[in-house]
């Protein structure tokens, strides 16, 4: 649902943002797109995420929850990925910032996690996942990109190569292989499962 409003927000506007409820929203052209609520699934493997990186020992304050990233594109100005694990520079860059997002310009994380919310190709969400967000975040020039899908069983990790993810698909008991964590040891089930 599109929210219109007497004229289009910012996105300083937009950070700050709170119409009193717990609807989740996208910035599109300057106008609040409600967007639907996050799955079970996908915040049980965000967590998972989180705790797996942890006892890999990646200090807790570099992996973002509910933290925004802007990009330049023609659908959304900011997006709100599942995860974000950040370099020291990312994270110093919106450490003690009132609203939580990384800004266009700023260094980039190491890596975009997205869990991709079920639907087939023709669904808003589908796009959203496997065509814009890939764009955006390599136009942003993020070495890594995450996109795990638990409806189609597989991860993909994408690795930014001449302005593109180049990406490797993971099923089953693959071990997932992630440039930025080479000692990975985790399979696709075992993430899809998230531990269970």
């Amino acid at each position: 649902m599109t929210l219109t409003t007497a004229r289009r927000m910012t996105l300083e506007e937009f950070l700050s943002y709170d119409d009193g409820t717990d609807k989740r929203y996208e910035l599109v052209d300057g106008v609040l797109v409600e967007m639907g609520a996050e799955s079970t699934t996908n915040t049980i493997i965000a967590g998972f995420l989180f705790g797996f990186f942890l006892q890999m020992g990646l200090p807790s304050y570099r992996i973002g929850f509910k933290q925004k990233i802007e990009v330049a594109s023609r659908y959304v100005t900011a997006r709100d990925p599942n995860l974000i694990v950040h370099t020291e520079d990312s994270f110093q860059a919106i450490d003690e910032r009132k609203e939580a997002c990384l800004k266009y310009g700023e260094p980039n994380p190491l890596i975009i996690v997205e869990v991709v919310s079920p639907g087939d190709e023709t669904k808003d969400n589908y796009q959203r996942d496997y065509v814009q967000k890939p764009e955006e975040y390599a136009d942003r020039g993020i070495g890594e990109f995450w996109r795990i899908d638990p409806e189609r069983k597989w991860i993909q990790i994408g690795v930014l190569m001449a302005g593109q993810y180049q990406f490797t698909v993971f099923k089953g008991d693959d071990t997932v292989v992630s440039k930025s964590f080479p000692s990975l040891n985790l399979t696709a089930s075992h993430m899809l499962q998230a531990g269970r």
